[in-house]
């Protein structure tokens, strides 16, 4: 049996045997293992494999990466033919990943979102399928959190650099306080319907003060998700794609077949680009996906441009933010990333379609003027902390139907012309929930492109296709 190879565009990932090294490096381990590739992956000129295609190495496209691997259906579709797996599927089928995107994992909207993971609308009621996208989401953190914990005990003899905090996880909870006497009320009535895997805690400003006496309830009114968590987005995508990485080095210890993941930073000007190579080919680019020519003008999203600040609290100033007390949700959100360290957003610039992640210094400042007023409202310290950054991402932002703002799935066959072997799917509009969504949304997709059946998708992610003029 051939050894699993992991290739980057720029790079070969080799998985070999680790030998311990307690500075384990998330950033560190994805760039440090460069060499140059001298051939296109080899999987991709053997008869029985399976080639697929993922644009997009954000939330969404890495979850379904993970599902693919992890094939969790009895079903699987090669060359056009449904096999059983365990009685019908060739002998020694080959599985080959190449994951795309041209600023590399997490570099899009989802590395720079705000990570704070619940499954409620700002009334506090449970979202559709909220209970399916939060189990989901959890199991993939802890899968993620688990290939971190092994790697610093066990990671290649390199010389790399402990960061001073590597925290993908905070478990801190979440705070909204009412932010107008009807929000209050509102809340009240909604907090008395919630998941018992995340729970909510009405609060008076009386109670909030044992665990966050920095914050103020301007309505002496709250809600408190004590289990709700706040995500290091870009340290969670690298741990994911480490885990995905894992998973190869294990599937190929015990299956029959070869197994193989390449990460290509590339973009591309057609899909049809992609038809002769791949059994099929699902895009996760999120608002990018409509720059695509065979997309272009024929998806119902819009796009919304969001700007975060980082800030920190100088070294000379007290008031430390308790590492025990939580992050805040309301007119703007701030997410708690230690003592003296957080992220602050996001503004709404709708149907912006500036997709850079850098912030000129005019529009930094125009985001604190819109952000910091809002913040001070919750939490008046936040006048102490400075300025260490800002980072933009645009987000796809679905149409509002009856069930919330819900993402659009499904295939798109229909949408690329001439014949063409590969299948193509997609799946876009997670708007500004882009990590409560992708386990599960993941794992659905990965079942309907393992099966070609895109039944196996619930019909409230489908509809869309029926409003939508895309050519037949």
């Amino acid at each position: 049996m051939m050894a699993p190879t992991l290739l980057l565009h720029t790079g070969f990932y080799a998985v070999h045997r680790r030998n311990p090294n307690p500075n384990f490096n998330i950033r560190s381990s994805l760039s440090s293992q460069i060499i140059k590739p001298s051939s296109s992956s080899s999987l991709k000129l053997q008869p029985n494999s399976i080639r697929y295609a993922v644009l997009g190495a954000g939330f969404a496209g890495l979850s379904v990466v993970w599902h693919l691997l992890e094939v969790k259906t009895s079903l699987i579709c090669v060359d056009n033919l449904v096999y059983n797996v365990v009685e019908q599927a060739p002998k020694d089928l080959h599985l080959c990943i190449d994951l795309y995107d041209e600023v590399g994992i997490g570099g899009g909207a989802s590395g720079i979102s705000g990570g704070l993971l619940h499954p409620y609308s700002p009334k506090a009621k449970l979202l559709w399928r909220g209970a399916d996208c939060w189990r989901e989401c959890l199991r993939l953190l802890n899968i993620a959190e688990t290939t971190v914990a092994s790697c610093k005990s066990d990671t290649p003899s390199l010389d790399f650099k402990r960061d001073a905090n590597e925290t993908i996880v905070w478990r801190r909870g979440i705070f909204r306080p009412a932010t107008t006497l009807k929000n209050a009320d509102v809340l009240s009535e909604s907090a008395h319907n919630c998941l018992p895997s995340c729970k909510i805690e009405l609060m008076d400003e009386d109670g909030a003060q044992s665990f966050a006496p920095h914050l103020c309830m301007p309505f002496n009114s709250a809600i408190f998700m004590p289990q709700a968590v706040n995500v290091h987005p870009q340290r969670y995508l690298q741990a994911l794609f480490l885990s995905c990485k894992n998973l190869v080095k294990d599937l190929a210890s015990i299956d029959r077949g070869e197994k193989e993941l390449c990460l290509y930073q590339k973009s591309f000007n057609s899909l049809l680009e992609l038809a002769d190579d791949y059994d099929a080919a699902i895009i996760c680019f999120g608002a990018k996906a409509d720059l695509l020519p065979e997309l272009c003008g024929k998806l119902p999203v819009r796009t919304c441009r969001g700007i975060v600040t980082h800030l920190n609290l100088p070294t000379d100033m007290g008031d430390d933010y308790a590492d025990d007390s939580p992050s805040v949700l309301s007119d703007a959100w701030l997410a708690f990333q230690g003592p003296r360290d957080l992220i602050m957003g996001s503004t709404w610039d709708w149907r912006s379609r500036n997709y850079l992640t850098r912030v000129s210094e005019k529009e930094t400042l125009t985001a604190l003027e819109e952000l910091l007023p809002k913040a001070s409202v919750v939490f008046p310290s936040i006048n102490k902390w400075k300025l260490a950054g800002a980072k933009a991402g645009v987000r796809a932002m679905p149409p509002l139907t009856p069930l919330g703002s819900v993402p659009l799935m499904g295939n798109v066959d229909y949408a690329i012309s001439g014949n063409h072997k590969c299948k193509y799917w997609l799946l876009t509009g997670l708007g500004s929930r882009g990590l409560l969504y992708h386990g599960w949304l993941g794992k659905l997709m990965a079942q309907a492109v393992l099966s070609c059946d895109e039944g196996v998708l619930p019909h409230e992610l489908t509809s869309w296709k029926n409003k939508t003029a895309l050519p037949t």
